[in-house]
């Protein structure tokens, strides 16, 4: 058996695998003061459903797939570790500085981010290089010893050092982290030449603090962790799901923290490459609404696109991750009236402690559950397949006190402007992601993910008309599921600035095999067979003055033939397409950045079971009619309600309708139609679109 388990700010969810390809799905409420916690909980719950003590259900478990919110939210909380800075002298306050623009120009009252390091604990070094990494001024090493005597005193968790061209030369570096290493064996410990060894002094800084404010949270939890699974005698595999889409061993999870810090919605990209390839797609949006959060990603070339150029709580982080766009918008999300008297949905949440009003446990503020519920589309006696009975009077009450009176609106009004407020926020969302890559969200199918995302996905779709959605038979754990179907994923940069036509042949082969050695010596130390590997190579590329760059892949032969002619022409069209110009014809030339590594080591995926064709009528699915607002039509409608987990394979179903199932439930809008495919998926789709449906469905 196999295992994927994702940490939400709401739910816990789970996915466990066999090898005869069935699979069960479970949830359990999040429990943010120690996230092992609900962990567990669910690993046992798995073990009860098969009369089986712990111990003896995870002997049987082959491999635990773990992705982790611990680094995330001591980030958003600022509850991570007290960190230190070593850095050179007269650059302290590059933390506030940043790369000097204002997030909000035109904004006079805007604060800036406050640094993770207070200025006290940010000690400079009297040393200094050129910008070829040459030496210009010896370290002090008494600088150093000093800053150590400093941290010991303040009681620092946490040591980061970064130097000024460290990327070029890191001896500065490593000399600092020797002294550190001795004066201060027990704390965690990130230098920036081997972390992040690229050039942009913000970026780099920035990156490393963050690894060291978080390295000692996510140890204690991954430590703690594998504690609990050796106590019960676990004797399989776990690994750590990172923010670039790959997994990775506990121990490199923890010696790079920050490389986690997106862990959980990187699974997403990556189930929707799986499930939408098994209809022959090579492209897709995915998107997944959690109880706290919405996130949405595009899948192209059946790749999810990464950035190197992200950020957390307004903190720039350099580390190659998923291309996630995260709003607050799940189905906790607060519905409240600002200032001006208008209605605002979120991205402040209940989360899973109180919980929606409709919870019933100690909840007030109503939330887009509240809602869902009012509306029709949550069945109050089927929540979580009846585990938890739903309040619809509380729910009634709630949002009539917080939103219909003081708007002067009914019951039904007031609820069905906070779910098409909500729905058009994450709408927003899945535009973003896609126009930002020079992409149309029309021209992808939307993949619909999450406990709640099923709920309102026509919605979504409809207001950025696009015509056909899937909704996996697991969307309720979408991440989970994802996280199973991952691949060993190491992320290497080199920084070489130069002219792409003048790159010396004998330093760029060489900076490649450097990090290619490297990964293949990190696959072996997970005990993978490095010979199996595959390798990702690709160059940070722009045209010569201009002030961002492109990534761009280049196959292994050109590589290897150092082909820079045919790497320029692999990077005019990109850049034409993200820009909507190029500048081939001028004869502009093209400057590299950065090149980059991809090190992935295949690993065993679960095998889903097909269906036999079962037939176009839905009947032995019917359970009842249940009163349904429809948003189109401004009024409430009895609509069927289907068994979702009774649906089988080729079952064809008019909108509208609600399909349940225990933890999540879809409503089918009067515009689309739902064809069941043979792993019990749903593709929705517009009735122009039926005859692609029924094709890629196999049918």
């Amino acid at each position: 058996m196999r295992i994927g388990i994702d940490v939400g700010g709401t739910f816990t969810d789970f996915l466990l695998t066999h090898d005869d390809g069935t699979s069960q799905v479970y949830k359990v409420l999040s429990t943010p003061d120690d996230p092992s916690i609900a962990t567990l909980c669910g690993i046992e719950e798995m073990a009860l459903d098969r009369k089986m003590a712990i111990g003896d259900f995870l002997d049987e478990v082959e491999v635990i797939v773990h992705g982790t919110t611990v680094t995330t939210n001591a980030v958003l909380t600022r509850t991570g570790a007290k960190t230190g800075l070593i850095t050179t002298k007269g650059v302290r306050d590059a933390l506030e500085m940043r790369r000097g623009i204002r997030e909000e120009q035109y904004n006079n009252r805007y604060e800036n981010v406050r640094p993770l390091v207070e200025r006290y604990l940010r000690c400079p070094v009297d040393e200094r290089l050129d910008y070829k990494g040459d030496v210009i001024t010896p370290m002090q090493v008494s600088d150093v010893e000093d800053a150590c005597s400093l941290f010991k005193k303040e009681g620092v968790e946490a040591v980061a050092i970064c130097f000024m061209n460290s990327f070029e030369n890191g001896q500065h570096e490593l000399a600092a982290r020797e002294i550190v290493r001795e004066k201060l064996p027990d704390t965690y410990l990130t230098t920036s030449c081997t972390f992040l060894p690229s050039i942009r002094y913000y970026d780099r800084i920035s990156t490393t603090v963050l690894n060291s404010y978080v390295g000692p949270i996510l140890r204690r939890y991954l430590d703690a962790l594998l504690d609990k699974l050796d106590n019960l005698k676990f004797k399989g595999i776990l690994l750590i799901m990172a923010s670039n889409g790959g997994v990775v061993a506990p121990k490199v999870a923890g010696d790079a923290a920050a490389t986690t810090l997106l862990s959980g919605p990187a699974g997403g990209p990556v189930a929707g490459v799986w499930y939408t390839g098994e209809q022959g797609y090579d492209d897709c949006i995915t998107m997944d609404m959690g109880g706290t959060s919405f996130d949405t990603a595009l899948v192209k070339d059946r790749t999810p696109l990464v950035t190197t150029a992200g950020e957390i709580n307004r903190l720039r982080i350099a580390l190659p991750m998923l291309n996630v766009v995260t709003i607050g918008a799940g189905g906790g999300s607060v519905g409240w009236i600002d200032e001006g008297g208008l209605l605002r949905m979120g991205p402040q949440s209940a989360g899973s402690k109180p919980g929606p009003v409709c919870y019933g446990l100690g909840g007030t503020e109503p939330t887009c559950t509240d809602a869902d519920l009012v509306l029709g589309y949550l069945d109050k006696d089927y929540f979580a397949g009846g585990k938890i009975a739903l309040d619809l009077e509380k729910a009634e009450r709630a949002i009539e006190e917080k939103i219909a009176g003081p708007l002067g609106l009914g019951l039904h009004e007031a609820a069905a402007g906070m779910y098409n407020l909500i729905n058009t926020n994450m709408a927003a969302a899945v535009r973003e992601v896609a126009v930002k890559q020079g992409q149309d969200p029309r021209d992808f199918p939307l993949v619909v993910a999450g406990g709640a995302g099923p709920n309102h996905a026509c919605r979504i779709a409809l207001e950025l008309e696009i015509p056909l959605l899937m909704v996996p038979r697991e969307s309720s754990i979408f991440c989970a599921a994802g996280m199973l179907m991952s691949d060993i994923k190491h992320s290497f940069v080199k920084t070489y600035a130069t002219r792409l036509k003048e790159a010396d042949v004998e330093r760029f082969q060489a900076l490649f095999n450097d990090m290619r050695k490297a990964g293949v010596e990190m696959l072996k130390s997970e005990g993978f067979d490095s010979r199996t590997a595959r390798f990702v190579y690709s160059l940070d590329l722009r045209y010569v003055n201009q002030y961002h760059e492109v990534e761009v892949e280049v196959p292994m032969g050109m590589v290897k033939s150092c082909d820079f002619s045919a790497m320029a022409e692999k990077f005019h069209p990109m850049h034409n397409k993200l820009f909507g110009y190029s500048l081939e014809e001028e004869g502009t030339p093209v400057e590299l950045i950065n090149m980059r590594l991809v090190t992935v080591g295949v690993t065993d995926k679960p095998r889903f079971l097909p269906g036999e064709f079962a037939g176009e009528d839905p009947g032995k699915a019917f359970k009842h009619k249940r009163r349904v607002y429809l948003p189109q039509k401004k009024k409430f409608a009895e609509v069927p309600v289907y068994d979702g987990l009774a649906l089988e394979f080729g079952n064809r179903i008019e909108g509208p309708a609600v399909i349940e199932q225990v933890n999540t439930t879809t409503f089918v809008t009067p515009e689309y139609r739902v064809l069941v495919d043979k792993y019990g998926n749903y593709t929705m789709y517009l009735a122009s679109m039926e005859d692609e449906a029924v094709r890629r469905a196999g049918l």
